[in-house]
Formats: C-alpha cells, structure tokens, sequence
C-alpha cells in the first residue's frame, strides 16, 4: 500500500501528464456517448472481471525484460474478450482503464506524449480487434501491431539514449519491443486458438448489450 501511495504521488507531480489523461478518458467517453453505447451494470461488472484477470495474469511471468515489458500467459486475452463481445469504444476504455493501473504500479513519466504511448494507448489500441469481427484473428493482428508502433515511437523519441553506441534508436527500439511483444502476441493467438470464443463471449452479458464501434 505504501508503494501505491508513493507511485500515486509521483504521478501526481506531472500535472500536464494528467491532463493529457483526462483528454484522453474525455475523447473516448464522447465517443461512447455520441455512439449511444450505454454502460449497462453487466457490462461493467464484466468489464471488471476481465480487467481483474488481466492484472492476474500479468503475474504469471515467463520472462520480463530489465528496462520493461513481459512474457507473460496471455495476460492481453480477457482485454481482447472486453472489444470482441462490446466493440472498439468499450474495449479502449477497459485498455485505458487497465493502462492507468499498469501506470500505477511502475509510473515512469517524463512527457505527457511518453506517459500516452507507453500506458493507456498500447492497451487501447487492443480494441482494434473489434474492427473486422468476420475477420477476428486479422483484427487482432492489426490490434497488436499497432500496440507496437505505440512503443516504438516511446522508444524512438523518449528512450533512444539506451540504444548502444552506434546503435540506431528505432532498430533498438524493434529489437527491444520484438523481443517481449512477439511471444506475447502468439501466446495469445494460441490461447484464441484452442479456446472457446464464442461461448465464453456469450457468458459474459447473457442480457442484451450494445456492440457498437
């Protein structure tokens, strides 16, 4: 708990990082909102539930690379269930919700630009799943790319001073980003595989629910 508090009050200390936070929670509740996509009370519970799991899973480390990032058991599956079952809005605000809880526990702000693209919009950009549900393993193809590029430009524009000498930044930064993110990503399509999608999609509102995107 105290470890919480001291990160809360560090992140405190950045106040054009928050700012930059709430705009980002505000654009993505507008988008809701003009959508008409309501936050049913099943919905949010499932939404808590899978952001639980996510947090649970990212526990279980097969390896976590010394400057950050991790293997782990498919940790970004029950965020991916949140876009298939509700669409692109909802699933960016369970990846921001969970990127503010990942930010909480190990906060490293040095620009409000660093604080988005390494926290809430890599998660946020899991939502893009959703984007072709006929085509789902492709949507999420795209989804973890673009979850990539985010901590490529991270590591281009903010981290390039750990790239070794002679060293180009942006080969650093693939490497480095490939090196956690590959396996994470087909870890995940594995489970995708050999689970079933669908009924647990179903299991999660039996109640009618907005799929908007």
């Amino acid at each position: 708990m105290d470890t919480l508090l001291q990160n809360i009050s560090a992140i405190l200390e950045h106040p054009a990082s928050l700012i930059a936070l709430i705009a980002v929670l505000f654009a993505i509740l507008s988008h809701l909102y003009f959508r008409r996509v309501r936050l049913t009370t099943p919905m949010i519970v499932t939404i808590a539930l899978m952001l639980a799991m996510t947090v649970i899973l990212h526990q279980f480390r097969l390896y976590h690379m010394p400057q950050g990032g991790s293997v782990t058991l498919g940790a970004m599956v029950p965020l991916l269930f949140v876009s298939y079952r509700y669409g692109v809005g909802t699933g960016c605000l369970a990846g921001f919700l969970y990127g503010i809880f990942n930010m909480m526990q190990d906060p490293y702000l040095l620009h409000p630009v660093q604080v988005l693209f390494d926290y809430p919009l890599p998660y946020m950009a899991l939502s893009l799943a959703a984007l072709f549900p006929s085509h789902r393993m492709a949507s999420t193809a795209l989804a973890f790319f673009v979850r990539f590029f985010c901590h490529i430009v991270s590591g281009v524009v903010f981290f390039a001073s750990y790239a070794p000498a002679g060293t180009s930044p942006l080969v650093y930064s693939l490497t480095f980003n490939a090196t956690y993110l590959v396996p994470e990503c087909l870890i995940c399509f594995a489970l995708l595989k050999v689970l079933p999608v669908e009924r647990l999609m179903a299991a999660m509102d039996r109640q009618t629910a907005p799929h908007a995107h």
